[in-house]
């Protein structure tokens, strides 16, 4: 075999390690920078900042004694405070007993903070990150504005052997004697739906440049990829956005709910596509997986798929947004991720869905590329769902896990001292048991699953 025929796939993986790198390295350092300045503000030292683990590649010490480094391992990162034997902050009984000579020394130290400098610094870390999800979310709503109402086609998607009239810009009133609802009543629109013609060419009733008149168009929902979802069935196969899938086994499709309903009653077993793709026909091959998808009311839902998302034929006209709603929408955003996280998980412990659910390393990096690959927005989105997770595991109450940390101090403001050191040193032996037994099973799902 010609070794140049390794290329490709070598390059793909260096791109693929290289987007983890940068997506982890973000909210790795957001998520420290919270804890290291917090705790500069709540009077607690810190000596090192560190991202990375293992040899240091490069190194420098700031005008307040804190070493800012950064590590050949990049997958991880710490801050290590005045008084902290390790990463996980535990305690340096020498350097404790060396400071107590000084109250002022001892008050820099982590462990001789007051509970509630010690309690801002810890919870700091993960705030952080859900403080920049939500800056980022925020951000892109502002950026990108919302759907205008009425409907008005931004740009147009061409679909093969269909002629439209439709023009950019034109204001969407009727398809085929019906009403357009507005973009933002989706029981109305999905009811719209429902009622059009499935016909590969549809009446549409618009408003052009004041007049409105009656053009052709085709179907509103073709059976498009919009896009491909990272580790599916049509990633595998090598379906790509911008492909129309015009057959399932022979029979010709054109509309999106055909591709689904195909897809749904092949109950798994393998579906040969016949693909547009730039104007040349594919063929390719693939079987639906079984994908747990989370429903409106919390719950999930079982169904066959095969990784793609469908697209209308136009993409809408959007207006500007206020710093207000782009704000509100960027914490919804947050709090979507946060609510289906907790309900996934409390989903898989019950057994309801599949723990294949759960991802690890491997699984992250691959999502972390394909992201990457479908552009800057998709990137910097996935890095904000990213960092809300992170955020939200951090603060499981697992000991050497911030959570962890938190419930200690919860212990002590009830309590009126904190637990033991040898008490501490067992859960935080149990909790890294926890932490590592964790990863393996979670690189396991990203191997077996």
């Amino acid at each position: 075999m010609d070794a140049l025929s390794f290329l490709p796939q070598f390059g793909g993986l260096l791109y693929t390690i290289a987007s983890f790198v940068v997506a982890l390295s973000v909210i790795v350092a957001v998520h420290e920078y919270g804890h290291y300045i917090v705790g500069r503000w709540s009077g607690i030292h810190a000596e090192v900042f560190s991202l990375g683990f293992g040899p240091v590649l490069w190194s420098r010490v700031d005008k307040h004694g804190t070493r800012w480094q950064v590590a050949l391992l990049p997958f991880g990162g710490y801050v290590k405070f005045l008084g902290d034997s390790d990463a996980a902050s535990g305690k340096d009984v020498d350097a404790i007993t060396k400071a107590a000579v000084d109250p002022t020394e001892l008050r820099r130290t982590m462990h001789g903070a007051p509970l509630w400098a010690r309690s801002a610094t810890v919870a700091a870390g993960p705030m952080f990150n859900f403080v920049m999800s939500a800056i980022v979310f925020s951000a892109l709503a502002f950026s990108y504005g919302t759907v205008r109402d009425p409907l008005t086609i931004g740009s147009l998607i061409e679909v093969p052997g269909i002629e439209s009239e439709l023009r950019p810009g034109d204001e969407v009133l009727e398809v085929s004697g019906q009403k357009v609802p507005s973009v933002k009543d989706r029981d109305a629109w999905s009811a719209f739906r429902a009622a059009l013609p499935v016909t590969p060419s549809l009446d549409y009733l618009v408003r052009r440049d004041g007049a409105e008149l009656e053009v052709q168009g085709p179907y509103l929902s073709p059976s498009y990829v919009q896009a491909v979802a990272p580790r599916s069935a049509a990633s595998d196969a090598g379906l790509r956005g911008g492909d129309f899938i015009t057959g399932v086994d022979g029979d010709d499709i054109f509309t999106f709910d055909q591709l689904k309903e195909r897809v749904e009653a092949a109950d798994g077993q393998a579906l040969t596509l016949s693909v547009d793709r730039q104007g040349a026909t594919e063929t390719l091959t693939l079987s639906p997986r079984r994908t747990d998808e989370p429903q409106a009311d919390g719950s999930f839902a079982s169904h066959w798929r095969i990784g793609v998302v469908g697209g209308q034929i136009y993409e809408p006209a959007t207006e500007a947004v206020g710093i207000g709603t782009a704000i509100a929408s960027g914490s919804a955003q947050v709090w979507a991720v946060i609510s289906t996280s907790v309900s996934g998980l409390g989903h898989m412990i019950t057994g309801a869905i599949s723990t294949c659910n759960l991802s690890g390393p491997i699984g992250i990096a691959e999502t972390s590329g394909a992201m990457a690959s479908q552009g800057p927005e998709s990137f910097i989105r996935f890095i904000a769902v990213l960092s809300t997770a992170v955020g939200l595991l951090n603060l499981f109450p697992i000991p050497a896990l911030d959570g962890g940390h938190l419930v200690f101090y919860a212990y002590e403001a009830v309590v009126g001292r904190p637990p033991s050191d040898r008490a501490i040193q067992v859960l935080m032996t149990l909790g890294i048991t926890m932490i590592l037994s964790l990863m393996v099973f979670a690189l396991a799902n990203d191997i077996f699953c």
